[in-house]
């Protein structure tokens, strides 16, 4: 961490369906210092008292106890929230909560930014980039339209249950539907089944071989375990079986391909619904996204046949702190 004690310092937030990271930051060059991670921080589906206490962790971890006077201002990125209207409900919940946060640890800053988090991930591009499509693939899934730096317009983000099309959620439940056909003797034979069971039964003996080869039997004692395990935790764990599919791919299984070639098709559509035009910039961000992500390669043809210009954000940390600057007149606004 630089040494100077009398500078001042900006925060960062990205606070997402997941967990929330926090990052501290000069403000007068941006470059990042410490960082800190806590639980969810969706705006809207978080209660107060547990976003408020989220935030606090995350910021109490970024930012040393003797350096909380000097932070000036604050950027966040909700996921639930909006930069406007002022009355926008995950708005309200954010800045409230950030607020006791913020008083918790004594920290007063002079500008708080917030905005969604489509917003900060934008905003996480190089050059700060104003105007253009934004495109969040984790836990759930959304595409917007940004202009001004602010959403014009949003595609898909309905949730598990009704949308969320070629999230992390829509390639877990896919896994486990085939993992469930293949209990039922229907379905191609695939590794999704084993690595699947393994990750919802634990220390339950699975049968020797490949799936394939068990006997209708075995088949209909596993359906039967796997079932009540996959409805006793909210819907939306079954987003963490993602990576199991992404490496079950990466080993040549076709069933577990398919679901992310079907999933990068599914964002990509998503993406066209905001009619994109050639040039424009696309940013894309979340765990299935980015330099490493599972869907990067198998979702760039598609943006490519849009003449979308792509870049990949890890997070919007690093565009909650260029809106933080910004707002507080560190860098100009376009």
């Amino acid at each position: 961490m630089n040494n100077n004690l009398n500078q001042n310092l900006v925060v960062g937030l990205d606070a997402g369906g997941t967990r929330t990271r926090a990052v501290l930051a000069d403000d007068a060059s941006g470059a990042t210092w410490s960082e800190g991670v806590a639980g969810p921080g969706n705006a809207l589906t978080v209660t107060p008292a547990d976003l408020a206490d989220h935030l606090a962790w995350a910021i109490g971890e970024a930012v040393p106890a003797g350096l909380r006077g000097q932070v000036v201002a604050v950027g966040a990125g909700f996921a639930g929230a909006d930069r406007t209207p002022d009355d926008e409900p995950g708005r309200v919940a954010a800045l409230a909560a950030l607020a006791t946060a913020c008083g918790r640890l004594g920290i007063t800053p002079a500008v708080v930014e917030v905005c969604s988090d489509l917003e900060a991930c934008f905003a996480s591009a190089p050059g700060t980039p104003a105007e253009g499509l934004a495109l969040v693939a984790g836990t759930g899934s959304v595409a917007a339209r940004i202009e001004d730096r602010a959403i014009t317009a949003t595609a898909d983000g309905n949730g598990w249950l009704i949308g969320d099309d070629g999230s992390g959620f829509w390639i877990g439940r896919s896994a486990v539907r085939a993992s469930l056909n293949m209990g039922h003797g229907r379905g191609r034979p695939t590794t999704l089944t084993a690595a699947v069971g393994r990750a919802l039964l634990p220390g339950r003996q699975l049968p020797e071989g490949p799936a394939e080869a068990w006997s209708d039997r075995q088949r209909q004692a596993y359906r039967a375990r796997l079932l009540p395990a996959v409805m006793s935790e909210p819907p939306v764990r079954l987003a963490r079986l993602a990576p199991l599919v992404a490496e079950s791919a990466r080993g040549g299984d076709p069933v577990a391909a398919a679901i992310l070639d079907d999933a990068a098709e599914l964002l990509a559509a998503t993406v066209r619904t905001l009619d994109p035009r050639p040039g424009e910039r696309l940013v894309g961000t979340g765990g299935l996204l980015g330099p490493d992500g599972p869907l990067t390669a198998r979702l760039a043809p598609h943006l490519d046949a849009l003449g979308l210009r792509t870049d990949w954000a890890e997070d919007g940390r690093r565009g909650a702190v260029a809106l933080a600057r910004i707002a507080y007149g560190r860098l100009p606004a376009c």
